[in-house]
C-alpha cells in the first residue's frame, strides 16, 4: 500500500476515486460543495432526492459525475458536524477504506482528513487515517490455501490537508502512522499464528529476523540451562509440562548514548496456556494462543522504534513459555523459589503469567533501567473491570502512570489507571511461603499487579494488563495489534518526537 499527502482542490484531482463527506441532514462539506458547483448541482440534487442522509458510515458511490475529472466520487456520511469525535472519525475512515477496496478503485484521493474532529489537529487526523487504513486492510492468509483477495485491491491512498503549509505536518504524520502500523502488523501476525508454529523459539526467530533489518537492534536469548543457573525457578516451573523449551528473548535497540539508562519492556509470552494442572474449560481454549499478546506487543513496539530509529536505548524482553499439563508439570500446593529469593505458594497453575514475569522482572535489574513496563494478558478480572475497550495500567510511580495514560489518549489506544494500594497486598498472604500466586476473586487484576510489584522495588515500574484489548474472540477472532500504538507513542514522547501541529 502506497500513501502520500497533498494539498489541492477536489475539482483538479484525476484519480480512480475522490472521497468527500456529507453531514447530517443532507449537508455537503465545503470540499463536496466545490464538486457540486462544478457538476452543476449534481450532488445536491441527489441529496434532495434522499439518496444519502449523511448518517455516520453511509456510503454512496457515484460514477462519471459531470465535469469531475475523477472516475468515481464516493460520498461518505459523517454524522452531525459538531458531534464528529475521534471514535466516529476512525470508524468512518475504516468503512471508507473497506468500501473502496471492494469497488475496484485501486487509488483514491481522500478529503476526509480535512474534517474538523473535536480537539484534534491535522497531524492526528492524517496519522489516524493511515493507521485506520492499514488496520482495516489487514488479513491473515498465511495458512489458507485459497487466499480470496480482491481482484483489484486498493493500492494507493492520498490524504489531503487543508493548506500547503501543513504538508510537512502531514508527511510527519504519515511516517509515524506507517511505523506504528508496521509494528501493529508484526504483533498481529505473530499473535495470530497457531501454537503448533508459534512457540518460544519462534518468538526468538521473529526477533532475529528483525535484527537483520536494523543495525541498531541486537538480539540474544536465555535458555532453560541458563535460567537454572540464574535461579529462575518460578519461570522454569511454568514451562516444565511442555515439550517446547522456555526461551527468554532479549532485544536491545541502541539508539541513544552509551551511558543512557535503558527503558525496558517486558512481554508475557505464553505461546499457549492450557491452565496446566488447573486446566481451563474447553470453550474458547483455542484463544489461549493469544496469551503471548504481551510478548507480541513488545516485539511490535520494538519493530516500530527500530523503523523510526528513535534516539533511545530500549530493551525488549519476550518471556516465552508454554503452560501444559504433564506428569512433570508444576502443581497446586508447590512452593517455588523465585530469582529474587522470595518464595511463592502455588494455589492455581492457571495464574502462571505472573510466575514467569516475576523472574523476568528480577532479571532486568542488570540493565540498571530508567524504568520498566511489563505488558501481559494477565487476568480475566481486567476484562470484567474494563471490558474490551481499555488496557489496565498499574504503577508504583505516578509520573510514569500519567505518561502512559497520556500516550494512550494521544494515540487513541485507550488505557485506564487502576489502583495499587497496600490494602490489596493482604490478599496474597500465605501460611507456608512469602506469598501465594492468587489473591482470590475480588480485585483479581489488582492483586495480580500487587504480586508483580513485589519484584519491582528497585526501579520505576508500570504494568499493563491487556487481557481485554490484545485480541477479539469468537467467530471473527484475531489479534488487535494493541498496545503497539500506545507503547510507540510513549516512546516517541520520551524521544522528544513532535506529534502535533
Amino acid at each position: 500500500m502506497e500513501f502520500s499527502v497533498k494539498s489541492g482542490s477536489p475539482e483538479k484531482q484525476r484519480s480512480a476515486c475522490i472521497v468527500v463527506g456529507v453531514f447530517e441532514p443532507r449537508r455537503l462539506t465545503s470540499v463536496a460543495e466545490q464538486l457540486d458547483e462544478i457538476s452543476g448541482g449534481y450532488l445536491s440534487n441527489l441529496l434532495r432526492r434522499g439518496d444519502l442522509e449523511g448518517k455516520p458510515g453511509q456510503m454512496l458511490l457515484l460514477h462519471h459525475v459531470p465535469n469531475v475529472l475523477s472516475e468515481r466520487v464516493l460520498l461518505v456520511g459523517c454524522g452531525k458536524e459538531r458531534e464528529l469525535d475521534e471514535r466516529q472519525y476512525k470508524q468512518i475512515i475504516s468503512k471508507t477504506i473497506k468500501t473502496l477496496n471492494e469497488t475496484g478503485s485501486m487509488e483514491a484521493v481522500c478529503f476526509l482528513s480535512e474534517l474538523h474532529v473535536k480537539g484534534r489537529d491535522t497531524y492526528w487526523r492524517v496519522r489516524q487515517a493511515v493507521e485506520a487504513t492499514q488496520d482495516s486492510l489487514y488479513t491473515f492468509l498465511q495458512l489458507k490455501t485459497k487466499k480470496g483477495e480482491p481482484r483489484r485491491p486498493l493500492r494507493k491512498m492520498v490524504f489531503n490537508v487543508p493548506t500547503r503549509r501543513e504538508l510537512a505536518i502531514g508527511e510527519r504524520a504519515l511516517e509515524h502512522g506507517l511505523a506504528v502500523s508496521l509494528g501493529s502488523k508484526t504483533t498481529r501476525d505473530v499473535a495470530n499464528m497457531p501454537p503448533n508454529i508459534c512457540n518460544p523459539i519462534y518468538l526468538f526467530d521473529q526477533a532475529k529476523a528483525l535484527e537483520t533489518q536494523y543495525p541498531t537492534l541486537h538480539v540474544d536469548s536465555v535458555n532453560e540451562k541458563q535460567m537454572e543457573q540464574l535461579g529462575m525457578h518460578s519461570y522454569l516451573a511454568v514451562g516444565r509440562g511442555s515439550v517446547n523449551e522456555s526461551i527468554m528473548t532479549i532485544m536491545e535497540h541502541k539508539g541513544g548514548p552509551a551511558d543512557q539508562a535503558p527503558i525496558v519492556l517486558v512481554g508475557k509470552g505464553l505461546t499457549f496456556d492450557s491452565g496446566g494442572i488447573s486446566i481451563k474449560p474447553g470453550e474458547a481454549m483455542d484463544e489461549m494462543k493469544y496469551d503471548m499478546g504481551g510478548a507480541a506487543g513488545v516485539l511490535g513496539a520494538m519493530h516500530t522504534i527500530s523503523a523510526l530509529n528513535l534516539p533511545l536505548n530500549v530493551v525488549g524482553i519476550l518471556a516465552g513459555c508454554e503452560n501444559m499439563p504433564d506428569a512433570n508439570a508444576y502443581r497446586p500446593g508447590d512452593i517455588l523459589t523465585t530469582m529474587s529469593g522470595q518464595t511463592v505458594e502455588v494455589l492455581n497453575t492457571d495464574a502462571e503469567g505472573r510466575l514467569v514475569l516475576c523472574d523476568a522482572l528480577t532479571y532486568v535489574e542488570r540493565f540498571d533501567p530508567e524504568l520498566v513496563i511489563d505488558v501481559a494478558t494477565l487476568t480475566g478480572a481486567c476484562v470484567i473491570a474494563l471490558g474490551r475497550h481499555a488496557t489496565g495500567v498499574f504503577s508504583n510511580h505516578n509520573p510514569l502512570a500519567h505518561e502512559l495514560v497520556n500516550a494512550s489518549e494521544q494515540s487513541g489506544d485507550k488505557a485506564w489507571r487502576m489502583p495499587l494500594w497496600d490494602e490489596y497486598q493482604d490478599q496474597l498472604e500465605s501460611p507456608f511461603a512469602d506469598m501465594t500466586n492468587l489473591g482470590g476473586r475480588p480485585a483479581g487484576a489488582i492483586t495480580a499487579a500487587c504480586f508483580l510489584s513485589r519484584f519491582t522495588r528497585k526501579y520505576n515500574w508500570a504494568h499493563m494488563d491487556i487481557a481485554g484489548t490484545a485480541w477479539v474472540g469468537g467467530k471473527d477472532k484475531g489479534s488487535t495489534g494493541r498496545p503497539v500504538p500506545m507503547l510507540s507513542q510513549f516512546l516517541m514522547n520520551r524521544a522528544g518526537i513532535e506529534s502535533e501541529d
